[in-house]
């Protein structure tokens, strides 16, 4: 499926949740949703967007958290799904978007990405629900479900690769949460969880 295709589908049946984003996401969500509860993670560590959205799920109990995380970012990290699983947390959706390349540094191959079963990583970690999908259709159907279940969960989903190049930072992007700095997102973005009303 395409990006456009993954993205636009969530977009549509997003409601309250908080939406954490990485790498070759970040702006093509922007285009989608300007929500204060988006977050782009992108110019941080590269690898720890799932720490950070465990982080966020565990802050915020009540409120069910997506991470649309990348593999080449999920392979640097693959303790984190033990991590999950370890935290009890049951309001986290984490998806890796398999596109087999580092796309906003050039398109590198992900090593080994071609032949890794993320699905089948999870379930070993202890997801007991881990989906994967490569058809739109597919994925679409399960979607609903899938965003109103007890969590934590998993969901792979394979999709072409793209050309997005780095993000700046500055007003010459399109998404208004890649508008500021990364110091004056993530206070906006503390404040929206806290409920102090910024808009």
């Amino acid at each position: 499926m395409t990006k456009q295709e993954f993205l636009g589908a969530l977009a549509r049946a997003r409601t309250d949740e908080v939406v954490i984003t990485s790498m070759g996401v970040v702006r093509p969500w922007g285009r989608l949703s300007d929500s204060v509860l988006d977050f782009a993670s992108a110019d941080s560590a590269m690898g720890h967007t799932a720490d950070l959205a465990l982080g966020v799920a565990m802050a915020q109990p009540l409120r069910r958290v997506v991470c649309l995380n990348g593999d080449g970012s999920m392979l640097m990290s693959l303790g984190t799904l033990v991590t999950i699983i370890e935290s009890g947390v049951d309001n986290l959706i984490l998806f890796v978007i398999a596109n087999k390349t580092y796309e906003i540094t050039g398109n590198q191959r992900v090593p080994g990405a071609r032949a890794v079963d993320f699905e089948g990583l999870a379930r070993a970690a202890g997801f007991a629900s881990a989906h994967h999908f490569d058809q739109a259709s597919a994925y679409e159907s399960a979607l609903e479900d899938i965003l109103r279940d007890e969590g934590p969960t998993f969901v792979s989903v394979a999709v072409a690769p793209e050309s997005e190049g780095p993000i700046s930072r500055s007003a010459s992007e399109p998404a208004r949460y890649l508008q500021t700095s990364l110091y004056d997102g993530s206070r906006r973005f503390r404040e929206a969880l806290t409920d102090k009303g910024v808009v």
